[in-house]
């Protein structure tokens, strides 16, 4: 980070001494020195990755945390800048008469703001079009994870600024949204394909792919689910889930089983499978066996008292290319447990 700092200090240093030599040979007006602000162009400042001095051209989209160049006249006695209505801090030192150079603040707002840029200077105020760039989206999950063609689907994640959604490659018909939730349609063909969500800033795929779940606030293919003891076996516990509106629940005595069976499907084009499991007991202890095979596979994983992803590959349990029925246990040798699953499949190869 103190070597970040460094190069965009450098960097500031550098295009200020650029800048101040490029408004000394443009010309002699200087009229703006006495005259309210005029703002002409935002551009970036500083170096790219590699080394390399970015290019003085104007942009439309300024990125948070990134040095940028206020261009324009008038500009020597800046008092506040503000991006998008938000008090942006500029060192006086970096500031001419034609150019403020300045960093945008990372807290600065980019939804449902007034996409501009202001500088108030002793003169006036001028201000200039520009929208801030929000972060590249974030995928938490989808929902429902088995839908048919046409059937309308929940996302939920954040940053999810003008989305476009895909599945695949085909465009998705984006119904509704907001920052943190987007409800499309399903096109055609979506089966066995990741979704993407994408803004100005970039684009980010889901975890799962269409028509890979198990449960997902629905056991899918459900053909009979039970506890060896007769306890609770809850396939819509609303009060605490990974994903979706609901999860299972499913109450242990001390190493109790569950079965759950479901209509045979081909899982030849799948690598392993997965599941989010929580722990009702903070036991060090609290650990739940995956059953497959018919007992051919005891597969034991620890658990914890928060949300935890597990994901058994598939040549571990005899690469299977058919399923029909997971058997769990409850292995914590403390007396019995209450358990949580969601967000449960198959991963693709």
């Amino acid at each position: 980070m103190k070597n970040l700092k460094i190069i965009s200090l450098t960097a500031c240093a550098t295009w200020l001494l650029l800048l101040m030599f490029f408004t000394s040979c443009s010309n002699d007006d200087n009229d703006s020195v006495s005259g309210g602000p005029v703002i002409e162009s935002i551009m970036p400042s500083g170096y790219y990755e590699d080394g390399t001095i970015k290019p003085l051209e104007p942009v439309s989209v300024v990125d948070p945390k990134n040095y940028y160049v206020i261009h324009g006249k008038g500009l020597l006695s800046t008092k506040k800048v503000y991006f998008n209505d938000y008090d942006t801090y500029f060192g006086p030192e970096f500031v001419t008469d034609t150019d403020i150079i300045i960093l945008v603040d990372e807290k600065t707002p980019y939804a449902n703001s007034s996409n501009k840029v202001k500088v108030v200077t002793e003169n006036g105020t001028a201000e200039f079009d520009i929208m801030v760039a929000p972060p590249v989206p974030t995928f938490n999950w989808f929902n429902s994870e088995n839908p048919a063609e046409g059937d309308v689907v929940t996302i939920n994640g954040n940053y999810f600024l003008n989305p476009i959604v895909k599945v695949g490659t085909e465009n998705a018909t984006v119904l509704s949204s907001t920052l943190t939730e987007i409800s499309f349609k399903m096109p055609a063909n979506g089966n066995g394909k990741y979704i993407t969500v994408s803004n100005i800033s970039g684009t980010t795929p889901s975890g799962v792919t269409v028509g890979s779940a198990l449960y997902d606030d629905v056991l899918q293919g459900d053909i009979g689910h039970w506890t060896w003891s007769g306890n609770e076996f809850n396939t819509n516990y609303v009060t605490d889930k990974a994903q979706g509106n609901a999860s299972l629940k499913i109450v242990f005595n001390g190493w109790d089983g569950a079965d759950m069976k479901f209509n045979s499907r081909d899982v030849s084009k799948y690598k392993a499978f997965r599941v989010r499991v929580k722990s009702a007991s903070s036991n060090t202890n609290a650990s739940l066996t995956f059953v497959f095979g018919g007992w051919a596979y005891q597969i034991k994983r620890s658990l914890s008292p928060v949300w935890t992803y597990i994901e058994i590959p598939f040549s571990e349990i005899g690469n299977p290319t058919t399923f029909d029925q997971l058997t769990l246990q409850e292995s914590g040798n403390f007396g019995g447990n209450t358990i949580y699953l969601d967000d449960m499949g198959f991963v693709l190869k």
